[in-house]
C-alpha cells in the first residue's frame, strides 16, 4: 500500500478487529465513523461515536444525533460526550434532551431550605396578578397562592387567570398555600383544577405544594387524592406534591405522558408508596419520592420500594430519587443488585441516612459506573469513604455531609427533612 493510502489515527480500516493487514482497505474520516456507527455490535457504535468527536463540526452533530437514539447506552454515551462542552449547538441539544430532570434538579445541588422554588419546569415562577395578566404563558411557571391574611381565595385567583386569553396556552402552573394551608386539605384546589381542565387544554407542568417552612412546615401540610389531576390532563409531563399528610394516588391511574413524579414529603406512607408503584406511567422518566422519617408517617422500608427496583414497574426511568430515607444504607444494598443500574443516568440518595457501610457498597458496585450522575448529599458519609467514591466514572455529588449524634452510648442519625 502506498505511503498516502495508510490509514489515520481515527480513520476506519476494514479487514476485521485485528490490526489492519496491508491489504486492507481504509475508510478514513467521518464516512468510517459513520459505517462503524451503522454497525449493529453496540461496542463498536460506542467506539465509533467517541472518535467522532476528532472530526469537528460533522462529528459533533453525529455525537448530537446520537442523544435521540434508540439505544440507551448510546444515548447516555453521547450525553457523556456533550455534557461538559460549551458550543451553542450542544448547549441547546442538551437542553431538549432533558431540560428538566437533569439540569434543575441535580446539575448543581443545594440542601434543602424549606423556602419558594424559584423555578420549575426550568421555568422561572412568578406569582400571577390579575391586573399584569399572562404576559409568557410557555416560558414562566405561573404561580396562586392565598396565604392566611389573604381577602381572595386561591379558587377565586384560580378563576381570574382562566379568564385570561392567554389561559389556554399556559404550559406551567404552581399553587401555593390555599388558606389554612395546615388545617385544610388540597382538594378543593385539586376540584377546581380539574373543572378547569378545558380552559388549560395546555398544561404541561404542575406543582401543589409550593410552601415555604415559616408558612407551613413539609409534614405539617395536608394534601389529598391527586390522581384527578392526571385524569384531568393526559398531556401533562410533570407533576410534582410538597406534602405527604393525606397524599394519594386513587386507582385506577393510566396517564401515558407524564415524565416526572416528584413527592416531597418528611414522612411518606407505604399506603401512598403503593399506590404509586401500581400506577401506569410508561412514559415515566424521572421518579423522585422523598420517603421520610416514621414520625411524620413515613413507614416505610426497602420491601415496599421492590418493586420500582426488582419489577421495573417503571422501565424507562433515566432518574431515580429515594431520598430523605432513614433507611439508606438498605436502599444502597438493595439498588446495587438492581437492573435499573444499566438504564438510568442520575442515582439520587441524598437528604438522607446514607453511612459508609452504605457507600462502601456503591463503591465495590461496577455498575454504578454506568450512571452519570451519583448525588449522595446530605448524608453521613466520611471524608474517607467520599475520597473512595469520587474515582468512580460519574459526577459525585457529596456535600454537606453531617455526622452522627450520641445519646448514652447510642448513635442517632437523621434524614434532613422531617418536620
Amino acid at each position: 500500500m502506498a505511503e498516502n493510502q495508510q490509514p489515520g489515527n481515527y480513520d476506519a480500516v476494514l479487514g476485521g478487529k485485528n490490526p489492519p493487514p496491508i491489504y486492507g482497505s481504509v475508510l478514513g474520516g467521518i464516512e468510517g465513523v459513520k459505517r462503524r456507527l451503522s454497525n449493529p455490535v453496540v461496542d463498536v457504535k460506542l467506539a465509533a461515536l467517541s472518535d467522532a468527536l476528532n472530526y469537528q463540526e460533522a462529528g459533533l452533530d453525529l455525537v448530537i444525533e446520537a442523544l435521540q437514539n434508540k439505544s440507551k447506552r448510546l444515548e447516555r454515551h453521547a450525553y457523556k460526550l456533550l455534557k461538559k462542552r460549551k458550543e451553542t449547538q450542544v448547549k441547546q441539544a442538551l437542553e431538549r434532551y432533558q431540560p428538566w430532570y437533569i439540569f434543575e434538579r441535580s446539575q448543581e445541588y443545594s440542601s434543602y431550605d424549606g423556602l419558594h422554588l424559584e423555578k420549575f419546569a426550568n421555568r422561572q415562577i412568578v406569582e400571577f396578578d390579575s391586573e399584569v395578566g399572562i404576559a409568557d404563558p410557555e416560558n414562566i411557571a405561573y404561580k396562586l397562592l392565598s396565604n392566611y391574611d389573604s381577602t381572595v381565595p386561591i379558587t377565586e385567583k384560580l378563576t381570574s387567570l382562566l379568564q385570561d386569553s392567554k389561559a389556554s396556552k399556559l404550559e406551567a402552573l404552581v399553587i401555593g398555600e390555599w388558606g389554612e394551608t395546615c388545617e385544610n386539605d388540597s382538594s378543593e384546589i385539586v376540584n377546581a383544577l380539574v373543572d378547569a381542565k378545558d380552559k388549560l387544554s395546555n398544561i404541561k407542568a404542575i406543582f401543589i405544594g409550593d410552601i415555604e417552612s415559616a408558612e407551613c412546615e413539609i409534614s405539617w401540610i395536608r394534601q389529598s387524592d391527586i390522581s384527578p389531576i392526571l385524569r384531568a390532563y393526559p398531556q401533562l409531563e410533570i407533576l410534582q406534591v410538597r406534602g405527604g399528610e393525606g397524599l394519594q394516588f386513587n386507582a385506577p391511574v393510566r396517564h401515558n405522558n407524564l415524565q416526572a413524579l416528584v413527592v416531597e414529603t418528611g414522612g411518606l406512607n407505604s399506603q401512598t408508596v403503593s399506590q404509586i408503584c401500581n400506577m401506569s406511567l410508561p412514559a415515566l422518566k424521572h421518579l423522585e419520592l422523598w420517603l421520610g422519617t416514621e414520625e411524620y408517617g413515613g413507614d416505610c422500608s426497602v420491601i415496599n420500594i421492590k418493586p420500582i427496583l426488582d419489577d421495573l414497574v417503571f422501565p424507562n426511568l433515566n432518574y431515580l430519587g429515594l431520598c430523605n430515607s432513614e433507611f439508606s444504607d438498605e436502599i444502597a444494598e438493595a439498588i446495587v443488585k438492581s437492573p435499573l443500574l444499566e438504564t438510568i443516568s442520575v442515582l439520587d440518595l441524598s437528604l438522607g441516612t446514607l453511612t459508609d457501610k452504605g457507600g462502601e457498597i456503591l463503591v465495590n458496585c461496577a455498575a454504578i459506573n454506568k450512571i452519570d450522575i451519583l448525588n449522595l448529599a446530605d448524608n453521613y458519609l466520611s471524608q474517607e469513604i467520599v475520597s473512595k467514591l469520587s474515582p468512580l466514572d460519574c459526577q459525585l455529588l457529596a456535600n454537606y455531609q453531617e455526622e452522627a449524634e450520641y445519646y448514652d452510648d447510642e448513635e442517632y442519625r437523621y434524614c434532613s427533612v422531617t418536620e
